[in-house]
């Protein structure tokens, strides 16, 4: 008996994303403190560099926030390593306040020109989520401020200093609110598309099963005398492509193969009804009388489901007796392999539905052996894909007088490599007992 291997295609678009974003959160703080060490260090060193343009108050206390600054870096590389430190991340902003205090301190203290070095540790704490975090850099702010009170007892503050104090407070107050509030919308759109994206892969994943769930899964109930074999590989989650086989009431065994202009969820609904139709025609033994009430059945009055994304189709009945009656509505990828070797095309002048009104069917003798394949455009990408590809694809169904092999070999094709087009293959030999 012949499986009939129905594939889904399986992307990392899952786990990805979130290791990546776990590997981007854990260098997150070691970046940003990089940045603050070496502005920090920087101009350190440009005061030692440069003594008549830039004040030197106190050297030890200068290097001393040189020196924190360069412990803390060291905390968030550590970071990257074990995760568990991430809990305390907060600590290294905060820190940052008092490294530039001290740094402030010792290049001047009222008169140093690198106060605005807090504005990073700011932004770094305000970004987060909580509206504490608007408080906490502003309170670290005038611990940047005070720190000469802590390190020399008795050092007044004057009035001018009281004044900085607060308009800086009030600046850095302002950008902290606006840089939280922005904060918080942002991560709000996050997670409204975060779970928007769930509730359509949800959809996505459901219609891929219902898809799958529309695949024959086997030849049981056909003749005795058929053997099939079928695959379906989409080039997404959800494909356009279809295909079918169901006994018919004569005795007889029925086959589609169908490919809709484009691919996703779009596509695989019109899949779906076009395969729902044409299978509603069970006791016409006609296919293209199928053809007919499939453009009937998909018209919705001035447009039509299949008007927008129209559809190739091959139909086929095959009698007990062997006789092939089939329809080809633009799809023109049907190979007639003899059993004695080569093969030729079931073509016909007809137009895909959606595009086409009207269709008409023609009739071959099969002999014991023949074999009937049928697949979608995406199969010839993997023969290149070029004005010879038809020619290599012919090739190579000739190379091969079984269909499972054909099957198989197609398939492997197209796990090869990146698909842009959905890749099905049908095929049925008749005249061969087959067991079950």
């Amino acid at each position: 008996m012949t499986q009939t291997p129905v594939r889904t295609s399986t992307r990392a678009t899952d786990t990805g994303p979130i290791v990546l974003s776990g590997l981007r959160r854990g260098w997150e703080p070691l970046a940003k403190q990089a940045l603050v060490t070496a502005l920090v260090a920087g101009a350190a060193a440009a005061s030692a560099a440069l003594p008549t343009w830039l004040l030197i108050s106190n050297a030890t206390s200068m290097w001393a926030g040189v020196g924190l600054g360069v412990l803390l870096l060291a905390v968030t590389a550590l970071m990257t390593r074990w995760t568990a430190l991430a809990r305390i991340e907060i600590i290294v902003p905060l820190a940052d306040f008092v490294a530039v205090g001290l740094l402030r301190f010792g290049t001047g203290d009222s008169r140093s020109v690198f106060l605005a070095i807090v504005i990073l540790p700011l932004i770094w704490i305000a970004a987060g989520p909580g509206r504490w975090r608007v408080l906490a850099p502003l309170l670290a702010t005038c611990v940047t401020l005070l720190l000469p009170l802590i390190l020399q007892p008795g050092h007044g503050l004057p009035v001018s200093e009281i004044v900085r104090l607060v308009i800086t407070l009030t600046v850095f107050g302002a950008a902290a609110a606006v840089i939280n509030e922005l904060s918080r919308t942002s991560l709000q759109q996050l997670r409204r598309s975060q779970r928007s994206r769930r509730v359509a892969e949800a959809e996505v994943t459901q219609a891929a099963l219902v898809q799958q769930s529309l695949q024959p899964a086997d030849g049981k109930g056909l003749s005795p005398t058929v053997r099939v074999a079928g695959v379906c590989v989409p080039a997404r989650t959800v494909g356009g492509d279809f295909y079918d086989w169901y006994p018919t009431p004569d005795g007889g065994t029925a086959l589609i193969l169908g490919d809709v202009m484009g691919k996703g969820v779009g596509a695989g609904m019109i899949a779906a009804a076009v395969r729902t139709v044409i299978r509603s025609n069970l006791g016409n033994p006609d296919p293209a009388s199928a053809f007919q009430l499939t453009s009937i059945g998909l018209s919705t009055g001035t447009t039509t489901m299949t008007s927008a994304q129209f559809t190739t189709c091959f139909h086929g009945r095959v009698s007990a007796d062997g006789n092939l009656r089939w329809a080809d509505a633009g799809h023109g990828l049907t190979l007639l392999r003899h059993h004695t070797g080569g093969s030729e095309f079931l073509r016909s002048q007809h137009l895909p539905l959606g595009v086409g009104t009207e269709w008409a069917s023609a009739s071959i003798e099969l002999l014991p052996g023949d074999s009937v394949i049928s697949v979608s455009d995406g199969v010839l990408d993997l023969f290149g894909g070029d004005l010879r590809s038809i020619d290599r694809y012919q090739a190579f169904i000739d190379d091969r007088n079984d269909i499972d092999h054909i099957v198989t070999d197609i398939t492997a094709l197209a796990d090869a490599g990146d698909r842009l087009d959905d890749v099905t293959v049908l095929a049925m030999t008749w005249g061969t007992t087959r067991n079950d």
